[in-house]
């Protein structure tokens, strides 16, 4: 598998992720890192930033890792635990690992940290593998 065409693959082909400002860093066997900065709008009425936000971040993650087998994905299952709050300003950065690949089901545990290395939150995520390759 060809890392680098892969990491261009999912910053070009991924809307929703560009859209919330997310960018894929890097891409490893198994392995993803995405960053995102918290935007002011991104903001939930008690001053800290929406979960979702956090939760999208980590599924990015995750689904970035598991393309690292050449199909096409989808998650199937998520658990998140926030953990500490982040504010708009904040650069939050998500490592996804793998911990299981299985024919067609992998797992991976994602770690949310902030720009001074606070966990963020931790979450578990299973992806299908599809039988469909990607076209990379």
């Amino acid at each position: 598998m060809d890392f680098e065409k892969m990491l261009h693959y999912r910053k070009a082909s991924n809307a929703f992720a560009n859209k919330m400002g997310i960018c894929v860093e890097e891409i490893a066997e198994g392995y993803a890192r995405v960053t995102k900065t918290v935007q002011e709008d991104e903001i939930n009425p008690g001053g800290t930033t929406h979960g979702g936000v956090c939760f999208t971040l980590a599924d990015i993650a995750a689904g970035s890792a598991s393309t690292t087998h050449g199909h096409v994905s989808a998650t199937v299952n998520a658990s998140y635990q926030y953990l500490n709050a982040c504010y708009a300003g904040d650069t939050l950065t998500a490592e996804a690992r793998e911990i299981k690949s299985g024919r067609t089901l992998c797992v991976y545990e994602v770690s949310i940290k902030d720009q001074n290395n606070k966990h963020i939150g931790q979450g578990t995520f299973t992806f299908f593998i599809k039988e469909q390759k990607l076209n990379i």
